[in-house]
């Protein structure tokens, strides 16, 4: 059996990190088993689906490497399909028209709550003759589902769940205006999709019951289910925006790395071992339905932020120059320039081991290409007193006559111009610093003279030494 997985959302927002740890689940098992993983728009809520939010959706995807193998199915685009299997139930003796009004509806159910019984429809149209239909009146479709006994679900994360027929009542198939409601679509689109293996959110399972019910009416094949428990917040309620239940766009803005974004939610409800750092090709190798618990997972911030610098540490210098320059290309309103982008490509090393997120990252690495005088925040300022000005003057004369520019050297000589007066490195390199980056915070300030240059540097130092007190 070829392994099909599907990753349905419906195209009434952003797509959210619950939605993303869903689509990896399925695209690592179909990965897993060389199988087949798909994409389905379920946009039959018209009112509330919208192209931007589809576009939102892909986009999320590809930025996360999740893309399907099939250009993107429209749900609503097979409406005829799913109101062809109905006419099929009905024509079986399967399904029956119901005409019942909103209002009788309305009627019943508030009967039903004055009576203190379950709400659910009461079968009143499901064994009446044609004759009592009433003219005028276009009735819905709806499956004619067992009354005794019970559904069961073999469910391969929450093991064996069983709800009695009595619980369940005829839901509709068709609407009156002919469209199909989404539970009928869902069946019909995952039958006629090969879909083998069904992998979703928790709350999905009560509806998980009546689709097994109108597989069964089909004579088709059921699939493989998996309800996988919601993410909460580190509180334990339910995930809200405080929390991080924000569009995967969200995360992109705050600077994480979609190989960051995929460990983190991988290790969301699913685990290896007592592994953290779970590369993808190893996700691959690793990935079964036995690894997902059953207990929800706590977002956590810190633990996103930590892996997420690791994998910053990882990445590819150039990748992550081409990832900063938009955000500073728009904080100083012009493009880098071919030498800027060398200059922060050979930064690179030194400003990655220190950052947690692309945002930190345009922020650290901005001092490089600021046009002089370097503007210094107030602990920069605090570092150039008079005295500090002082010796920034003495040190530039000795690095204007420095034969070899590298990092080595310019330690070397400041070093030995520390000691000569009786100071402290510390005393020497940090007005350095200041004078250099316009911060007490960057990397090793040696490297960052040897990157600068030696006019640059220069240029710097003399701005900081002849600059006002304090």
């Amino acid at each position: 059996m070829t392994v099909v997985t599907r990753f349905a959302p419906s195209p009434t927002g952003f797509l959210h990190i619950g939605g993303a740890r869903t689509a990896l689940f399925n695209w690592l098992y179909a990965r897993h088993h060389g199988g087949t993983f798909l994409l389905r728009i379920e946009d039959t809520d018209r009112a509330r689906s919208t192209q931007a939010a589809v576009d939102a959706i892909l986009d999320g995807l590809s930025w996360l490497g999740l893309m399907g193998d099939n250009e993107p199915v429209s749900q609503f685009d097979r409406k005829d399909r799913h109101a062809e299997v109905a006419r099929q139930l009905l024509a079986e003796g399967k399904a029956y028209h119901c005409y019942a009004s909103p209002e009788e509806l309305d009627a019943m159910r508030a009967a039903q709550k004055a009576a203190g019984q379950p709400v659910r429809y009461d079968g009143r149209w499901r064994d009446r003759p044609a004759s009592d239909a009433p003219e005028g009146v276009k009735p819905v479709i709806r499956l004619k589902a067992p009354q005794t006994g019970e559904t069961v679900l073999k469910d391969e994360v929450q093991g064996t769940v069983t709800v009695q027929n009595s619980q369940l009542d005829d839901l509709i198939l068709l609407r009156a205006d002919g469209t199909p409601t989404y539970l009928l679509a869902v069946v019909v689109d995952d039958h006629d999709m090969g879909v083998t293996h069904v992998i979703r959110g928790d709350d999905h399972l009560t509806n998980t019951f009546r689709q097994i019910q109108i597989f069964n009416a089909m004579g088709w094949d059921l699939p493989s289910f998996s309800h996988i428990p919601l993410i909460h917040g580190p509180d334990g309620a339910k995930l809200s925006k405080r929390h991080g239940a924000l569009g995967v766009d969200a995360y992109r803005d705050m600077g994480y790395l979609p190989e960051a974004i995929r460990n983190y939610l991988l290790r969301l409800g699913w685990g290896h071992g007592d592994d953290e750092i779970i590369s993808t090709e190893q996700a691959i190798a690793w990935f079964g339905l036995e690894g997902i618990g059953r207990s929800p997972s706590r977002f956590d911030f810190a633990k996103l932020e930590n892996l997420n610098a690791h994998y910053m540490r990882q990445a590819d210098d150039g990748r992550l120059v081409a990832l900063i320059a938009p955000r500073l290309e728009s904080a100083r309103g012009s493009a880098l320039t071919e030498a800027e982008t060398a200059l922060l490509t050979r930064a690179m090393p030194g400003l990655k081991a220190r950052a947690r997120t692309v945002v930190d990252l345009a922020a650290s690495a901005a001092f490089y290409i600021a046009p002089r005088p370097l503007a210094l925040d107030d602990k920069a300022r605090g570092q150039l007193n008079a005295d500090a000005r002082a010796l920034l003057g003495e040190l530039a004369a000795l690095f204007a006559a420095e034969s070899v520019w590298t990092a080595a050297a310019l330690e070397a000589r400041v070093r030995a111009f520390a000691e000569a007066k009786g100071e402290k490195l510390g005393k020497v390199a940090q007005p350095l610093r200041a004078a250099l980056s316009g911060s007490t915070v960057s990397p090793p300030i040696f490297e960052v003279a040897e990157l600068l240059g030696r006019d640059e540097t220069l240029g710097r130092m003399g701005d900081a030494s002849n600059a006002a007190p304090q």
